[in-house]
């Protein structure tokens, strides 16, 4: 996803018959590939903003009822890998995905995985705060247990949906300071994701803990080429032996997660900067060359990074 300003789309920009098929369109445009269907008769009403910020995806929607709903087929159409963190701010939601049913009140928030299907149904006008967050940001990859899994408007949640929603909106004021932020909310949202499954911080084993004061350690150093295993497991104060056991447990090794987090970096500046060699990108991501990022990025992409630029264009 490339940073973009804010962008506002409303359906009274087109005719009324027209406009829950403009909808529905922009709906996929700006989330994933879902089937929209009108929850009550007459004239529909809907408007989104959206802005990209350092790759994470902000949509504020406020709309009449509606089903929205991404199944198998859809699922297969497109590659979208993402984390959608669905904030309610106004009206009710029922979400449900992998068996699990939950219903949203305002200032709830709850998780959807868009590699699985799931359906939306909003009875009523609604308004949301969703943020789109690529898989490869979180410090947890397994989202096993965290899809439709309520955190309250009255829990320790809230102050991550309240971080979240009072980020979108300093965008519009002070972008440099939102962006300086980023980090801080994907944090959050990885122990968010930590606690709609089960493993809250005052909960978690040491093993969790020691995962997390990694993964944390990784992105923040991750555009040092010296980045190696002695100097994470110094910089979280655990042994190399107790940090290898804690992320053998979530099945993902040190080299496969610096790889994959430096390769999500370069997509995102490959699209973001077409204009940039290759090598200033590699040296940016903290690889040791271009042909390091090359090797890496078919890795993780199976594309050439050229083949990744030019399928953005």
């Amino acid at each position: 996803m490339n940073d973009r300003a804010h962008t506002r789309w409303t359906s009274t920009d087109v005719a009324e018959a027209d406009a829950f098929a403009y909808w529905a369109d922009v709906v996929c445009d700006t989330f994933v590939g879902v089937a929209v269907r009108p929850g009550t008769e007459g004239v529909f009403e809907g408007r989104i903003e959206t802005s990209v910020l350092d790759g994470i995806g902000f949509a504020e929607l406020a709309a009449g009822g509606q089903r929205v709903a991404r199944t198998r087929r859809l699922i297969a159409r497109d590659d979208e890998d993402v984390l959608l963190a669905n904030i309610q701010l106004r009206g009710r939601a029922g979400l449900e995905q992998d068996g699990q049913a939950v219903e949203l009140a305002p200032g709830a928030m709850a998780f959807v995985d868009s590699s699985r299907p799931y359906t939306l149904d909003f009875a009523d006008e609604f308004s949301q705060l969703v943020v789109k967050v690529p898989r490869a940001r979180l410090p947890h990859r397994s989202l096993n247990g965290v899809t439709a899994v309520e955190l309250g408007a009255r829990g320790p949640g809230r102050v991550v949906a309240d971080f979240l929603v009072g980020l979108n909106r300093l965008q519009g004021a002070d972008p440099a300071a939102a962006r300086a932020l980023v980090p801080h909310a994907v944090d959050l949202l990885g122990t968010a994701v930590s606690w709609a499954a089960g493993t809250a911080p005052p909960r978690a084993s040491a093993a969790a803990l020691t995962r997390e004061r990694v993964h944390r350690f990784v992105r923040r150093h991750l555009t040092d080429p010296a980045l190696d295993a002695a100097g994470v497991a110094a910089g979280c104060g655990v042994s190399r032996r107790t940090m290898y056991r804690a992320l053998a447990e979530d099945g993902e090794p040190l080299t496969e997660l610096i790889r994959a987090l430096r390769v999500s970096l370069a997509q995102r500046l490959v699209s973001a900067h077409p204009d940039r060699t290759l090598a200033a990108v590699a040296h940016e991501c903290g690889f040791g060359s271009e042909a390091q990022l090359y090797r890496a990025f078919k890795h993780v992409t199976g594309l050439t990074p050229g083949a990744y630029r030019s399928g953005r264009r």
